[in-house]
């Protein structure tokens, strides 16, 4: 399989960041593009910009995702809607917790589960998740964001799995930072998160993430580009730290 091959896709968490930069790349490909997003002004933008069909739709609304796209014929899923709360497991609120299950992990599964039949139908596919080092690698805080993101690697595991012997593939892109705006929707705060996370740093670009889905579903049917981490060169997993019982900090 490859661009050519494909006629359709549907991008979730479109109105911004990554999502917004793989319709923009899908539509120069030639695909036909379904964006999902809840932000209705930047979804107009991006269709004025793209041609793209524009679906403004919360993921956590099952039923409405259903509604707007399950009759819809697509050979690309790109799962990539997300949020982040700030703090970890033991400072999170209960609404913290349900939003990111819902939209980190939830709304994944349920859009799998609507759009997969038809691909297997048509023996056509590729569903491509937006995962995270945090699914693959700890460190410290957002405990919760770690669990949806390990959810996904998992789901796109078994995918594999289930989906043998069929032309569809799976592969999971998993970035390390990325100059998105979920650090100031975590934080609340743009100029905040500009200084503690964007300015000075390194960090991965839209593009950069964009350019990494392109390649794996441009490589030929045969070849299904399965795990993907994306890091910033001046970025690491691990450290080791050892403290002291009795220690503080």
């Amino acid at each position: 399989m490859s661009f050519g091959d494909y006629a359709t896709a549907l991008v979730t968490g479109a109105s911004s960041g990554i999502g917004a930069g793989v319709v923009e790349r899908f539509a120069r490909e030639g695909l036909k593009v379904h964006a999902v997003g809840r932000r209705k002004d930047r979804l107009a933008e991006l269709r004025a910009k793209t041609g793209c069909e524009a679906h403004v739709v919360d993921v956590r609304d099952t039923a409405a995702l259903r509604d707007a796209v399950a009759h819809l014929p697509i050979d690309v899923l790109v799962n990539n809607a997300g949020i982040n709360r700030p703090g970890s497991i033991g400072q999170a609120s209960e609404d913290d917790l349900a939003a990111l299950v819902d939209v980190g992990l939830g709304a994944v599964l349920q859009l799998t589960r609507i759009l997969l039949p038809g691909m297997v139908e048509r023996d056509r596919g590729h569903i491509v998740n937006i995962g995270s080092i945090a699914g693959l690698h700890s460190f410290p805080g957002h405990a919760a964001y770690h669990a949806t993101k390990a959810g996904v690697h998992m789901l796109s595991q078994q995918l594999r799995v289930d989906l043998h012997g069929t032309r569809i593939r799976v592969t999971e892109v998993c970035p390390g930072r990325t100059a998105t705006e979920i650090f100031a929707t975590t934080l609340g705060d743009e100029a905040e998160a500009r200084r503690r996370f964007l300015d000075g740093f390194a960090t991965l670009q839209v593009v950069d993430v964009v350019d990494t889905i392109a390649f794996a579903i441009a490589a030929p049917w045969h070849v299904n580009i399965s795990l993907m981490e994306i890091w910033p060169t001046y970025q690491v997993p691990g450290g080791l730290r050892f403290a002291r019982p009795g220690a503080s900090g």
